[in-house]
């Protein structure tokens, strides 16, 4: 039986501040919490936590699609109020590592497959922002490379009212389990 990983997706200052610049806003900052629980418990289980960050250029062609976000190295970047507390505290856990992703979907382009191959992981757990976006398109990345994926309603959000649409395509598509 494989480990299990958690990738918490895009949980940054522009996507889940009030002021970030394109911010799921409230939603996103209400699932904090419940996505902290689980990090710890994944970490007490000896499981692995990734977190899946968008990295953009300043003069990345990403913008003529969205306002500027994620900018390498700027405030909007970094995570999320207690997530960043969290990540600073725990960057250094052999099962804790941070992927940079270029795209929506967090294993295109990125290590991120062969981190978790080698740590055997075998099933991801699914969080963060946006869940018609970045999460249905990591869900798809996951499960185009053999993994088990499985979608958290409770610590997913967006700024749409696609949230359950997408969560349910997951199922239908991707063969996601629902919690």
């Amino acid at each position: 039986m494989g480990k299990e990983a958690l990738l918490i997706i895009d949980m940054s200052n522009d996507f889940v501040a009030d002021n970030g610049n394109l911010t799921v806003g409230k939603k996103a900052q209400d699932i904090v919490p419940a996505i902290l629980e689980f990090a710890n418990e994944c970490l007490a289980k000896h499981q692995v936590v990734a977190i899946c960050m968008d990295a953009h250029e300043e003069n990345d062609a990403h913008f003529e699609l969205w306002p500027p976000h994620n900018v390498k190295g700027t405030w909007g970047q970094q995570l999320f109020g207690d997530l960043q507390s969290w990540y600073e505290e725990h960057q250094d856990h052999p099962n804790v590592i941070y992927i940079a992703k270029p795209e929506y979907d967090a294993f295109f382009r990125t290590e991120l497959d062969e981190e978790l191959k080698k740590r055997g992981v075998t099933k991801v757990h699914l969080a963060g922002v946006c869940t018609d976006i970045c999460n249905f398109l990591t869900a798809y990345g996951a499960y185009a490379r053999g993994y088990e994926t499985v979608a958290h309603r409770d610590k997913m959000a967006t700024f749409t009212e696609q949230q359950d649409t997408f969560i349910e395509h997951m199922k239908t598509i991707f063969k996601t389990t629902i919690i």
